[in-house]
């Protein structure tokens, strides 16, 4: 693991190879006329670690006339080493005072009332994220929020809201779903559009890697302190490795299939977690699309496993391979012979969805996409909620009758929570 603010940075995105120059030859889906110098729009980031360290980042390269001028995490010396990251690669778009770093559970308060702050992006673990959507939504803010939407039936309903009501008040909100935003991506759904596999019979997509990071329990950490530290391996928080890396995954597919699933049936289990870890390490699960269309997904998180992380559609023509990361498209005949190509850049992806962001606002029409990611991650939700169960589950169970509610009521920074306890199929109740 990175040790400082910088070192993510560079490690994550490799933010000092690539910039705007590049990120320009990407197809744009808005863009600004240069008649005249854009107005500066000012920037705060929720949540402070790796993944807001990259998002914060590739808006200070991408755009021009945006600052960062406040900061929260629940620690505020992660706000401070951010700040140095930062201002050692962008001097001039770093307005960083200390009365604008807060910590703690309500420092993100702070951000949002901060009448400085223009654009808000939240970068906290995923079970934060509906209601910190909302209240930015409440606040007046723009914003940018990092995938997936929740991690439940209800966060899901609290982004619908926070949606409509973004549509409403003329506020943008843009979600780290960069794939949609890849020249590759974006090309081969395009290709499938026009017809080149011919109609769509089924997919399989991938999230296969190796292990991932766990924090240890620190003496003197309540069970609120330490489950918040070491959130990807608690349900609430990150919603398992289904929703807080493989949405990207399942995200392609809605996008492929322009739909949300009919329902899902699946398994899984855990080999290899640690003792006190809720997540499993490996789901298989079949999601039902409209017109029979099945898509047989898999992730696994297992130390020296072999890694697949591809995305392939299958079609009464061809067959498309969406590949992941930079390693682009292509499209095969049923002979097997390809018949088009496209590279990618996820560099350029990451920082594209931040251009977006600001040149909406700046042209006066704010995306607001929050529903489709919200659709994306409670598809993972829905994929989880069958494996986790042992039971075939409908989406129309899960949006309209769910009661499911992970998020601790009266949430503090010294609360007891329940001892952690991972899911058993055939024991764990469908809710």
């Amino acid at each position: 693991m990175p040790t400082t603010a910088e070192s993510r940075l560079k490690n994550r995105r490799g933010f000092l190879g690539a910039g705007a120059t590049a990120s320009a030859a990407l197809m744009v889906h808005s863009s600004v006329a240069a008649a005249e110098e854009p107005r500066e729009l000012r920037l705060g980031i929720v949540g402070c670690g790796g993944r807001g360290a990259g998002a914060v980042n590739d808006s200070l390269t991408i755009n021009s006339r945006v600052k960062l001028v406040a900061a929260a995490d629940l620690y505020v010396s992660k706000c401070a080493a951010l700040r140095q990251a930062l201002t050692a690669a962008h001097e001039d778009k770093v307005s960083l005072a200390d009365a604008s770093m807060h910590g703690g559970l309500d420092g993100y308060k702070r951000v949002l009332d901060d009448p400085n702050v223009d654009v808000v992006l939240l970068a906290t673990s995923p079970g934060f994220r509906p209601a910190y959507v909302r209240e930015a939504v409440a606040a007046g803010k723009h914003v940018f929020a990092e995938k997936p939407a929740c991690v439940d039936p209800a966060g899901y309903r609290i982004c619908l809201e926070a949606h409509d009501k973004a549509v409403a008040a003329g506020t943008a909100i843009v979600t780290g779903t960069q794939y949609r935003r890849q020249a590759s991506y974006i090309g081969a759904v395009e290709q499938i559009r026009k017809g080149a596999i011919g109609h769509i019979v089924g997919a399989t997509t991938r999230y296969c890697s190796s292990s991932i990071w766990y924090r240890g329990r620190k003496e003197g950490m309540s069970d609120a302190e330490y489950q918040m530290s070491n959130w990807m391996h608690f349900i609430w928080l990150s919603g398992d490795q289904i929703c807080e890396q493989a949405v990207h995954n399942i995200d392609t597919i809605n996008w492929v299939m322009d739909a949300t699933p009919v329902s899902a049936f699946g398994s899984g289990g855990r080999f290899t977690r640690p003792a006190d870890s809720e997540m499993w390490d490996s789901m298989n699960i079949d999601f039902e699309y409209p017109d029979n269309r099945i898509v047989s997904f898999m992730c696994r998180q297992i130390p020296g496993t072999a890694a697949d992380n591809s995305t392939v559609i299958y079609g009464s023509a061809g067959t498309c391979r969406i590949g992941s990361m930079s390693s682009g498209s292509s499209i095969f005949d049923r002979s097997g012979t390809m018949t088009w190509e496209m590279p990618g850049s996820i560099a350029d992806a990451y920082k594209q969805e931040h251009k977006d962001l600001i040149d909406s606002i700046r042209a006066g029409k704010p995306i607001v996409e929050l529903r489709q990611t919200a659709d994306s991650s409670l598809t993972a939700v829905l994929g989880r909620v069958a494996a986790y169960t042992g039971q075939r589950v409908s989406w129309d169970f899960l949006t309209n009758h769910s009661k499911l509610d992970l998020f601790p009521k009266d949430l503090t920074w010294d609360a007891a929570l329940p001892a952690s306890q991972h899911a058993i199929p055939g024991k764990t109740k469908l809710i």
